[in-house]
């Protein structure tokens, strides 16, 4: 007999003994859900090992029930998680969401805040690099979660993955609003370190906007949080929008602490539309270039003649 046979065997013989701890009788009035539970979470497992995922998924799904049924809130949401990885061997990240927001949910009615923004961690990751969207919302949810507890540190972690999220969706008026609450979370813990480079993501995403102003403005605000070498590249950056120097805008974008920056807003400072100037001045320099030309081939034609 295969391993995998020995597994799905094990877990028929479990699933019976769940199924009989849930029987009432004369002598025995209320079902032994403890019991049964127990016994559905082994069968899942059995299952999962031998690659049975729908039969292991309905297992967990019984287990809950009877969870519930006992009010163990911790073990139900513990097994919604088990569900989640299962959702990934059968390769249907759509149903994490559901699934996520449950476990969620009821780590929160056991009081465990801090477990239930995690669960929304790890479905977030799970799900960001086919789903960014979905994994968007775990996050934002996350934050909203922990925030209950006053961890404020714990937020601006989860709170800097929406914000990286957001300008990969393009979604940058989202994107400036949340960088702007992350700044928030990171002054209430004084790091200022930290927010020296948010404010360069945030002129980043200003400037991606077209809004130079706006950029301007929250360097100003925030410009003393940041070292040297971010106050002397914004400063020029700025300059050459303010000044329409396009080249030297390209420069300041390629800057080395840029590109070594979160690979989100790498990639933008890369497709930051640059200042016109350097449109009008490469055209104008392809005109005096045709210009040349034609001149040239009159002059060669004069020698000609």
């Amino acid at each position: 007999m295969s391993v995998a046979a020995k597994k799905i065997a094990e877990a028929e013989q479990l699933v019976q003994a769940a199924e009989k701890s849930l029987k009432t009788s004369l002598l025995k009035w209320v079902p032994d859900y403890d019991s049964a539970a127990d016994e559905y979470a082994k069968a899942a497992t059995a299952y999962r090992i031998a690659k049975s995922f729908d039969k292991s998924k309905e297992c967990l799904l019984k287990a809950i029930e009877c969870y519930k049924n006992n009010k163990s809130w911790f073990h139900a949401a513990k097994s919604y998680e088990q569900i989640i990885l299962i959702c990934k061997d059968l390769d249907k990240l759509t149903d994490v969401e559901e699934y996520a927001n449950k476990a969620c949910s009821l780590y929160q009615q056991h009081g465990s805040p801090e477990a239930a923004a995690s669960a929304l961690d790890k479905a977030a990751k799970l799900t960001e690099q086919k789903y960014p969207e979905m994994a968007l919302r775990f996050y934002q949810h996350a934050v909203e979660v922990i925030m209950i507890e006053d961890s404020t540190r714990q937020a601006s972690e989860y709170s800097s993955k929406v914000s990286r999220i957001l300008v990969k969706l393009q979604r940058y008026e989202e994107a400036t609003k949340a960088l702007k609450k992350e700044i928030g979370f990171y002054q209430q813990t004084e790091s200022y370190g930290q927010i020296g480079r948010l404010v360069v993501a945030l002129v980043l995403v200003q400037l991606a906007l077209g809004d130079s102003v706006e950029a301007e403005k929250s360097f100003k605000e925030w410009g003393t949080c940041c070292e040297a070498e971010e106050v002397s590249t914004l400063q020029t950056l700025l300059q050459a929008f303010d000044e329409e120097d396009g080249e030297l805008a390209a420069k300041m974008l390629a800057s080395p602490f840029i590109r070594h920056m979160d690979v989100e807003y790498a990639i933008l400072a890369k497709n930051i539309p640059l200042p016109k100037g350097l449109e009008v001045e490469k055209k104008s320099g392809g005109a005096n270039e045709a210009n040349s030309t034609r001149e040239l081939e009159e002059e060669d034609g004069d020698g000609l003649c």
